[in-house]
């Protein structure tokens, strides 16, 4: 019985010096593997510095098409006699038109239509006001008022046309 108890010490005894000192040598080797793989790359990335040189870019073209479409005259459709032209001859061109307007009275606000008041005796329709309350307006008023408004000034009547140069 002697074996037996021999064979399960064997079994359940603890890994011996050179089986550790191998497992410290692998992860070494492993570590030296890593670093010269990895060593000579370099440790900076410009791969922000090419983003935000390509978005200056993209940026810059922007802005140069948009000048030149604000500044510029150009066909927008031949067949159609649509032109574009420079954003400040556009502003002369509208304010000389609206200049030469004279201010239109504003209109009458339209009130909403007066409803229709039932007799005593009856059920008061659907969405009726309730008692006490505002009454609207039996009639919009016929005649426009003297002088316009400074809203009515400002606005012009008629959009100005396109002219070309």
């Amino acid at each position: 019985m002697a074996d037996t108890e021999s064979i399960q010490q064997i079994a359940h005894s603890r890994a011996p010096l050179p089986t550790w000192l191998g497992v410290v040598l692998l992860f070494a080797l492993f570590g030296l593997i890593v670093l010269v793989v990895i060593g000579p790359t370099p440790r900076g990335s410009d791969y922000e510095e090419k983003r935000v040189k390509k978005r200056m870019e993209i940026l810059k073209t922007v802005r140069e098409d948009a000048e030149k479409a604000l500044n510029t005259y150009a066909w927008v459709d031949k067949n159609k006699g649509v032109v574009r032209i420079p954003i400040s001859r556009a502003m002369e061109v509208t304010t000389a038109a609206l200049a030469q307007q004279k201010p239109a009275p504003a209109g009458p606000i339209a009130t909403p239509q007066a409803q229709v008041t039932a007799s005593p005796g009856s059920p008061a329709p659907a969405g009726s006001l309730k008692p006490g309350a505002a009454q609207p307006a039996a009639s919009p008023p016929t005649q426009a008022p003297a002088s316009p408004s400074p809203a009515a000034q400002s606005a012009p009547a008629s959009p100005v046309p396109t002219t070309t140069p």
